[in-house]
């Protein structure tokens, strides 16, 4: 899971290293571009590219406040117990009685089709610190979902 975190981890860079080139670079062509039309109040080319540059830095914080978060993520913290990043799991619907296994994963790497789901989302919230036999109720877009988790495999036991 190291492997995991450090190809994130280098997304990220790669993601922060594109838009700064953006931000230093190619915008501020297209202001200067956009300002020799003249008049800035009615001028769309500008508008945009102020925008655009508003959205980048924006990103670019979340970025780099992401890129901290993961540099502080020690695996050897999660518990051993209970779901956690890396934890595979294998719940049952109450409703449908189908089993359905997932792996709480970041963000950036989850993949639905591949089972992957992100510590972020609905469902990956409510599985949080949840033991196997627990019961989790998962307001979801489709409705309220209500599964048992059958199987926990914690990062440590995966490894």
């Amino acid at each position: 899971m190291q492997d995991a975190a450090a190809k994130i981890r280098l997304k990220l860079e790669e993601e922060i290293r594109q838009i700064e080139i953006e931000l230093n670079t190619e915008l501020p062509k297209e202001l200067m571009k956009a300002r020799a039309h003249g008049d800035l109040s009615e001028n769309a080319e500008y508008k945009y590219a102020k925008e655009r540059q508003g959205f980048l830095s924006a990103r670019l914080g979340q970025l780099k406040k992401r890129l901290g978060d993961l540099a502080m993520l020690n695996l050897e913290n999660l518990p051993r117990d209970r779901a956690a990043y890396g934890s595979r799991v294998k719940l049952l619907d109450l409703k449908s009685q189908a089993e359905v296994e997932y792996t709480l994963v970041t963000a950036e790497e989850s993949d639905v089709a591949k089972g992957k789901i992100s510590t972020s989302s609905p469902i990956g919230k409510a599985l949080l610190g949840r033991r196997a036999g627990d019961e989790v109720k998962v307001q979801t877009p489709a409705g309220i979902k209500e599964f048992e988790i059958v199987n926990l495999l914690t990062i440590h036991e995966i490894g």
